[in-house]
């Protein structure tokens, strides 16, 4: 989807992603989203974007929506991404991206900042996984370094559908915000995957007994974003170390 949208200069109309969910409830994204410029973002993206310091790893980095202005402002910006098209895309974006997870990355302790926009708190996933990914980046973050991301808190929900997804979830014992999607674009579908929409409460359960503590945080009427500052005292987990 990011290689066509990129193919036809990002315009919109040219390529659109669905997003699938477990109980077949479909939603449409346009592919020009991912290439949108800075001047047009959120408030809590370009918030967040306004506080990224010195070296920054750009998790989930997709088209190089926020790697490409912040390269602009001269930061040193990695991206990585799971997605050969995303890859691609943003390579020939003149962004430097890795191929892969932040589970492939050997770089302990060297970047200053991990960015997670896009909604990209998502990637926590649920209650155990998004403490493994929590304890993983503050092993490429340095001492005082920051995570800044931004997320949905499924609190801010009034449909009547996603309100019975997340009743669904908590007689489950899943958390309220939690997806069970795929994502398609024409004849091709990802794995389904797990993805969060989490409070700012929830962020706070999250992180309890990480080397993160949320530090600042502003919040829109449907997302919000956070930064948290990477504890310099924190045991790392054995698998980290």
């Amino acid at each position: 989807m990011l290689r066509e949208c990129w193919r036809q200069g990002g315009s919109p109309g040219a390529a659109f992603e669905i997003a699938e969910r477990d109980d077949g409830f479909i939603s449409v994204v346009d592919g020009a989203h991912y290439f949108a410029p800075l001047e047009t973002l959120s408030p809590p993206d370009l918030w967040a974007c306004e506080r990224v310091t010195g070296r920054v790893l750009d998790v989930g980095c997709g088209a190089g929506r926020h790697a490409v202005p912040l390269m602009a402002k001269e930061h040193d910006v990695t991206g990585v991404d799971p997605s050969p098209g995303a890859v691609h895309v943003a390579s020939s974006r003149g962004v430097t991206v890795i191929q892969g997870t932040i589970d492939d990355l050997t770089a302990s302790g060297t970047f200053d900042t991990a960015l997670l926009m896009g909604n990209n708190l998502g990637l926590l996933e649920g209650d155990e996984r998004g403490r493994q990914v929590l304890d993983r980046l503050a092993a490429l973050v340095r001492p005082g370094g920051r995570l800044i991301g931004s997320g949905v808190d499924p609190r801010t929900e009034s449909d009547p559908e996603h309100l019975a997804y997340q009743a669904r979830n908590r007689a489950r014992g899943r958390m309220p915000g939690q997806l069970r999607i795929r994502v398609r674009y024409r004849g091709l579908s990802s794995p389904w995957f797990d993805y969060l929409h989490a409070s700012l409460d929830d962020l706070r359960t999250l992180t309890a007994g990480t080397a993160w503590t949320i530090s600042d945080a502003i919040v829109g009427p449907f997302r919000y974003a956070v930064m948290l500052t990477r504890q310099p005292s924190h045991h790392r987990p054995a698998a980290y170390r």
